[in-house]
């Protein structure tokens, strides 16, 4: 701890001891000061570089301390348990066992009571880390999914209650499975309480949000900020007639609906802070930061992953370990590989930041591969990528409940012999079912005629060719969609870090179009890929001879696989391979109990390699696939034989 900070430690335990001492036992004051001895320098420097120069900057350092003894004197003692135990097992989200679902309340039991007579369910499916999306009572009408906030503190009255949501993490818990709960950090609902209370022009409330008199400040702004939804919501800032006496712009990043949050008022890092002891006293073990890169502006940049986001997400992560161990960030944060680093530490912030962010890269290249049958592109990015760091671990998926975007930059693909442009259009066509030749049955999303820019939205069965396949009746392209469904998952499965299943891709749900049936809905054709549960689909998961059985089983026989070997473990030496072969992907994990070199066919047809691959890992002795049985590989000839979208995790110990 530096001298200034060892300083403004000890002057704060002697005048603040006996206000905690009032309100907890002996030993429950000790542990409290302790973690705040071991984290304090790390929310204090980035609270004095973002706020120290405010005159009012001690008084709200003494208020964000009164906040802290309050959430901790009031937390459940089963969730103060599983605090010290998270504290002796700081790794326990990077083990192999964590497995990951994720789903909207109401599509998949209903509400929250519903869940909790489905835990079986997700238990034999081997889940152990639980997504619940937006759940927080929304704006009426167009919420964005649940994005737009009205009530931190309230359930979405459809689903339920704040106590019903306690209920059933506690459930989980007892289940052994995590809770990971969404915190949207850069805007609130227009219907929220700080929101209309700026309406009214009380000024206090206005300096939470962005407001602006006239155009002069968004007009400079403007030029370098992105459009989120073009289509739907252009530009950045939006007029509001009647709020105050003469009325005022309101920076809405996302939607009209939704109030970017002003980060430079201390008393919004504050709230925040307050509403993450809340939501972690209600059971949840991850919380997810919701379009954390933008919560700061700055004049002359797109106003995303500014140097304050880092700050402030480092001094909630160390205000959270003092008061709430057990609880872990996630960033949400779709940005390019250099930027994600930052969202989970590099060089002096390791372990300061978030300890999960998503994989982003590899779900892009995997349907990018997918899509041309090369990982070329994939190997080349995995050479070319940042390592994980120490302490965290990346959220690894196929797809979520927002588009596909393809966040490939110009340099690796032209390294490849691509040009970024085409093969982004390519990905386009080919995924929206509109290149001759493609299997896939998707849609574009805020297609820009300017540049022709587009997203993908689609269930992972669709993209992958299930739909076209049953409209036709063809039983060959039936069997190809379901290999591909499992190719995909054999990946994000074998990877270090937490897979995660989206609701229904265990069960090969389709494209839903019903949603073009609510008007709140009918211009977002992300609902198409969130489709309800169907559960008369879930009762055929055991028959093998349905599609539904081949695709729940074989995913099943993906988590066995994976819980069985300590290999697969986050913390582990990640390194790619080239295989001679454009089609077959090969990275290894090594570990000191030994390796495993997972081999994936992105082909129609069957290819091999050289089995020499195993010599150049250094991997030894008796060599098994772990999707087989524990079975040797295919081996003729010297090569490595791999069927039509097969993968093979083969390891030495």
């Amino acid at each position: 701890m530096s001298s200034e900070a060892r300083s403004a430690f000890e002057s704060l335990k002697k005048n603040q001891s006996s206000k905690l001492a009032a309100r907890c036992g002996t030993r429950d004051a000790d542990i409290f000061w302790l973690r705040l001895e071991r984290y304090f320098e790390d929310l204090y420097h980035p609270l004095i570089e973002v706020y120290g120069q405010r005159d009012d900057a001690i008084e709200q350092f003494g208020l964000l301390f009164d906040q802290m003894i309050d959430a901790y004197v009031s937390r459940p003692e089963s969730l103060r348990l599983l605090d010290l135990e998270r504290q002796f097992t700081q790794r326990w989200f990077q083990e192999p066992n964590m497995v990951g679902y994720v789903f909207y309340v109401d599509l998949f039991a209903g509400n929250l009571n519903g869940i909790r007579e489905k835990i079986g369910y997700l238990q034999e499916l081997g889940i152990t880390y639980l997504h619940l999306m937006p759940l927080l009572e929304p704006s009426p009408g167009n919420n964005d999914g649940g994005y737009a906030v009205k009530d931190y503190r309230k359930v979405n009255p459809e689903l339920g209650t704040m106590s019903d949501l306690k209920q059933l993490s506690e459930e989980l818990h007892a289940c052994g499975i995590s809770l990971c709960l969404d915190l949207v950090l850069n805007h609130t609902a227009k219907e929220h309480e700080w929101a209309q209370k700026a309406i009214a022009g009380e000024q206090e409330y206005l300096d939470y949000y962005y407001t602006f008199s006239d155009r002069t400040l968004p007009d400079i702004y403007e030029p370098d900020l992105p459009e989120i939804f073009p289509n739907d919501a252009p530009g950045n800032f939006s007029w509001y007639p009647n709020m105050g006496d003469t009325g005022r712009w309101v920076w809405t990043t996302f939607n009209e609906f939704q109030w970017d949050l002003n980060y430079t008022n201390p008393a919004v890092f504050r709230e925040v802070v307050d509403i993450m002891f809340f939501l972690s006293n209600q059971g949840g073990d991850i919380l997810r930061l919701d379009a954390a890169p933008f919560i700061w502006k700055r004049e002359g940049t797109n106003c995303q992953n500014q140097p304050e986001v880092f700050k402030l997400i480092q001094a909630f992560r160390a205000i959270m370990r003092v008061v709430a161990p057990g609880t872990i960030l996630k960033a949400e944060a779709i940005v390019p590989p250099d930027e994600l680093q930052k969202y989970l530490g590099v060089k002096a912030t390791v372990e300061k930041q978030c300890e999960l962010a998503y994989n982003n890269q590899l779900m892009v290249l995997l349907w990018s591969s997918l899509a041309t049958h090369k990982v070329n592109l994939m190997t080349h990015v995995f050479h070319s990528s940042p390592k994980m760091m120490i302490g965290c671990a990346p959220i690894n998926y196929l797809r979520n409940h927002d588009d596909i975007g393809w966040a490939m930059t110009d340099r690796a693909l032209e390294t490849v012999g691509e040009n970024g442009f085409l093969h982004r259009q390519f990905l386009n066509q080919f995924y929206s079912g509109n290149f001759d030749g493609s299997f896939a049955k998707g849609s574009l999303f805020q297609f820009n005629p300017e540049t022709k820019d587009a997203r993908i939205t689609g269930t992972t069965a669709s993209l992958c060719g299930l739909e076209k396949a049953l409209a036709i009746g063809d039983e060959n392209e039936i069997d190809l969609a379901v290999r591909r469904i499992l190719l995909m998952h054999s990946i994000i499965f074998g990877f270090g870090g937490i897979p995660v299943i989206h609701m229904g891709d265990e069960l090969g749900l389709l494209n839903d179009l019903s949603y073009m049936n609510d008007e709140t809905k009918a211009t977002d054709n992300r609902w198409m890929h969130r489709p309800s549960m169907d559960w008369d689909k879930a009762k055929l998961r055991h028959d093998n001879n349905t599609i539904e059985g081949r695709i729940f089983q074989g995913l099943l026989h993906l988590i066995k696989a994976r819980k069985s070997t300590s290999l697969l473990h986050c913390f582990s030496f990640f390194y790619p391979m080239w295989t001679g072969n454009n089609s077959v992907l090969a990275y290894c994990q090594k570990r000191a109990e030994g390796t495993v070199m997972v081999l994936a066919n992105f082909s129609e047809t069957q290819k091999s390699i050289d089995a020499k691959m195993l010599d150049y890992a250094e991997m030894s002795g008796d060599i098994r696939n772990l999707l087989a049985s524990g079975a040797p590989p295919n081996i003729i000839n010297g090569r490595i034989h791999l069927q039509t979208y097969e993968t093979m995790w083969l390891a030495d110990n």
